[in-house]
């Protein structure tokens, strides 16, 4: 007789292979020991998340946010020049009814080239500062449409870009400008740069326009250009102006900086510093979660008072 086939085992059937071992579970790694910084590295780690903070705050306001300070400032503008117009007390000169000097950003009219999609209030002067509510009358020439020459400049890029396709117009294309005397018709002569000869200065009869703006990249200028208009309508006679081109502030030049609002850049970083400071103090006192509710709108809100002003510092037509 046969023997019975061993337990555990068919016949005929291979035996099993032998299991191959686990390898052994890794222990679990010991925790970092914390790194402890000194104060000069805690000081210099803070002044450049500040500084990166900065330049981030700066690309946004200038590409973004003076867009939207744009808009709100023209809409405010069209809201006041609406009324004065319908009170039919527009200023015609440089002073009001008082002969007071104008202020910077008084509403003087409008001005439209359809072609370009432009349709913006333009206010008196032509510093970096008033530029931010859109294009300015330069003080010492007459308002567009009167006797004489009428200069406006506008941004390239920065708070809406008014100007920002001037630079396309052709001889020929038109445009207006309306001021409390009424409605100009413009046509184009031409587009310039600097030494390109400049057209013959009008007789003592008629008007012209000159529109300026930064040529060259975004954000980047590289001179002025400048687009050279003639009435198509009667002149307008010339209201009284207080201001000549010796008389002229430096800051209201082409491609000139507003130096005038350094003190507010002063108080801006001041109030910067300040905000600091509390986050740090809050910080090492009531701990991270709250310090972060309180402190990151303050810091916000610093960020942006500081690169605006250093906005006004770059040039009138950026």
């Amino acid at each position: 007789m046969e023997a019975p086939p061993a337990s555990g085992n068919r016949r005929g059937s291979a035996p099993k292979p032998p299991r191959t071992p686990k390898p052994p579970r890794r222990l679990p790694r010991a925790p970092r020991p914390p790194v402890v910084l000194t104060p000069a590295q805690f000081f210099v780690r803070s002044t450049l998340a500040i500084v990166a903070a900065l330049l981030i705050a700066f690309v946004l306001n200038v590409t973004v946010l003076s867009q939207v300070q744009h808009l709100v400032a023209q809409q405010r503008l069209r809201d006041s020049i609406s009324e004065q117009f319908a009170a039919g007390t527009l200023p015609v000169s440089e002073g009001d009814f008082d002969d007071h000097l104008l202020e910077d950003g008084t509403p003087l009219g409008f001005i439209s080239i359809p072609s370009l999609g432009v349709n913006q209030v333009f206010v008196e002067g032509t510093s970096s500062s008033t530029l931010t509510a859109g294009p300015g009358h330069r003080r010492d020439t007459v308002l567009p449409g009167q006797i004489g020459t009428s200069v406006i400049l506008g941004r390239a890029s920065a708070f809406g870009g008014p100007f920002a396709r001037i630079q396309e117009l052709a001889p020929g294309d038109t445009f207006t400008a309306r001021t409390g005397q009424g409605v100009t018709d413009f046509s184009v002569i031409g587009v310039r740069y600097a030494g390109d000869p400049v057209p013959t200065a009008p007789n003592g009869k008629q008007s012209r326009l000159i529109l300026e703006t930064a040529r060259g990249a975004p954000f980047a200028p590289s001179g002025v250009a400048y687009v050279d208009a003639q009435a198509t309508s009667a002149a307008l006679p010339v209201g009284q102006r207080q201001t000549t081109i010796v008389s002229l502030p430096p800051e209201d030049a082409p491609l000139a900086s507003d130096t005038t609002t350094v003190w507010a850049l002063v108080f801006a970083l001041q109030f910067l510093i300040v905000v600091e400071i509390g986050a740090v103090w809050a910080y090492r006192r009531i701990g991270a979660q709250k310090t972060w509710i309180v402190f990151v709108p303050l810091t916000v809100l610093a960020g942006i008072y500081v690169t605006n002003q250093v906005t006004i510092l770059l040039p009138n037509l950026l």
